[in-house]
């Protein structure tokens, strides 16, 4: 909208004029009906283009840029689930105890007088008693069954069919190992007679030493070897070996992968002590064959032989009596024989000296039986028949002094508690399924709870104890003592 000004006379300059126009006219309105120098009126449109914008259209330019990639990387973290619980108890309500009313006093005081008497006699006796004597607190958690806890073979000796003939624990109790194992340095008997000693960790040649066949070698097949240390030296030890040809060898590895005999015994049937009533036999030497040792765990000299006769023989490195016989030897043969026991009913396949008395020694056999034995009286305490077939292996508890195990040729492991029973196995183990026989047992002397066996089918278990097997009760020494002193009838 445009305004234009209308012709007319002019006004005079002054402050009126300016007024006017300052006001466009607003000011000099003479009134209503009057009209004004100046008045409003509606025109058509006039465009007037803009020659700036053009200009500055002309000159414009599009111009772009780009920055360089952005780099990313990817990367995953997992964070730890924790769950956090509280609980917390309820306050604890003080518990108010009422005193005594005064009434009830004098009545207290009566039933103090009267009891008094009663209570002190009844402290002394519990003062004098004897009923905990021995009584150790246990916290450790008690094992109420005897489970299987490791069934362990060797394929490839089991693919031959070969059968698992000795078994033993390392010093630490970590380690079980079979006839046909890896320990470090065994120590073996063949049947031609010979003993032989292998360092297994020796890849390419692993036996150290061997006998031979020589006039000092066994004659028969070796029934036992037993590592023995060197008298005055700790770390060095010879090997013993028997065999059913009646001697009796310590060996000593020398150079040259020989053992060498340093010391013999031989058991001849004329020299034995006459303190049991034995078969006849011909005229003329007769060596006695040997089956089984055990040493004396209360002297290092004193050991028990079994014997294919079935009687058991206490004998003594010690011995200096030379042996009656014609057997070739390049060291002289002692006879080692003191006392002579009360027979089995066939040969003796196991024997074993109690670790918590000198005088008692467990012996098994082909009659299966077990008799109990004390080294002062020729018939034995007690006489156990534990099977209809063999017995072949029977080992004392390290750690309970009425406690024995013994391996059956029925296939079974019995655990023998002589404080509960002793006529009938405390714990039946059922070793093998078809019957095949055990022939080898051994406690774990470190971890006391595990006992290892083998079997024929070539495999060896471990056997977790019970609680009841591994903790010594109450008096238990003493009734070992008592059970030695007893005479057999």
């Amino acid at each position: 909208m445009a305004t234009r000004a209308q012709p007319g006379p002019l006004s005079p300059a002054g402050s009126a004029g300016v007024a006017a126009l300052a006001t466009g006219g607003v000011a000099s309105c003479p009134g209503p009906g009057r009209p004004g120098l100046l008045q409003d009126e509606t025109l058509g449109v006039a465009s007037v283009p803009s020659q700036w914008r053009a200009v500055q259209g002309i000159r414009g330019e599009t111009k772009s840029c780009q920055t360089s990639s952005i780099a990313t990387a990817s990367a995953s973290a997992q964070a730890r689930n924790h769950v956090d619980a509280q609980v917390q108890t309820e306050a604890p309500v003080p518990v108010s105890v009422q005193p005594p009313s005064r009434d009830d006093i004098p009545r207290l005081a009566a039933f103090l007088r009267r009891v008094e008497a009663m209570v002190i006699r009844e402290l002394n006796k519990n003062w004098q008693s004897h009923a905990f004597d021995g009584f150790e607190v246990n916290w450790t958690e008690q094992q109420q069954m005897v489970s299987c806890l490791y069934t362990l073979g060797y394929p490839p000796a089991q693919a031959q069919g070969l059968h698992v003939t000795g078994i033993s624990w390392n010093s630490t109790g970590s380690v079980v190992a079979c006839a046909y194992g890896r320990p470090t340095v065994p120590a073996g008997g063949l049947y031609s007679g010979e003993v032989l000693v292998w360092d297994l960790s020796r890849l390419e040649d692993p036996l150290l030493w061997r006998t031979g066949l020589m006039d000092d070698t066994h004659t028969d097949p070796v029934s036992q070897v037993v590592w023995l240390p060197e008298p005055g030296h700790s770390h060095r030890f010879q090997v013993l070996s028997v065999a059913t040809d009646g001697k009796v060898l310590l060996w000593q590895g020398v150079g040259a992968g020989q053992l060498q005999l340093t010391e013999g015994f031989a058991l001849v049937m004329q020299q034995l002590p006459r303190s049991t009533k034995l078969k006849k036999h011909p005229r003329g030497e007769t060596e006695v064959g040997a089956t089984a040792v055990a040493f004396s765990s209360f002297d290092p000299r004193l050991f028990i032989l079994g014997t294919e006769g079935g009687f058991p023989l206490k004998c003594s490195l010690a011995a200096r009596e030379a042996a009656l016989t014609r057997m070739p030897s390049s060291v002289p043969l002692r006879a080692p024989a003191e006392f002579t026991f009360s027979p089995h009913g066939g040969p003796i396949y196991s024997v074993s000296c109690s670790p918590f008395h000198r005088n008692l020694f467990l012996s098994a056999g082909t009659d299966g039986h077990v008799h109990l034995y004390s080294m002062l009286q020729a018939p034995p305490l007690t006489s156990l028949q534990l099977s209809l077939k063999y017995l072949f292996a029977v080992r004392w508890s390290p750690v309970r002094p009425l406690v024995f195990a013994a391996a059956s040729g029925e296939g079974d492991v019995q655990l023998f508690d002589l404080q509960k029973s002793s006529q009938k196995p405390t714990v039946l183990i059922k070793q093998t399924q078809d019957e095949s026989p055990v022939y080898c047992l051994e406690f774990n002397s470190q971890q006391t709870q595990l006992l290892a066996a083998g079997d024929a089918q070539g495999t060896v278990k471990v056997w977790q104890l019970s609680t009841e097997f591994t903790e010594q009760g109450p008096r238990e020494a003493e009734d070992l003592d008592r059970l030695a002193a007893e005479v057999a009838t």
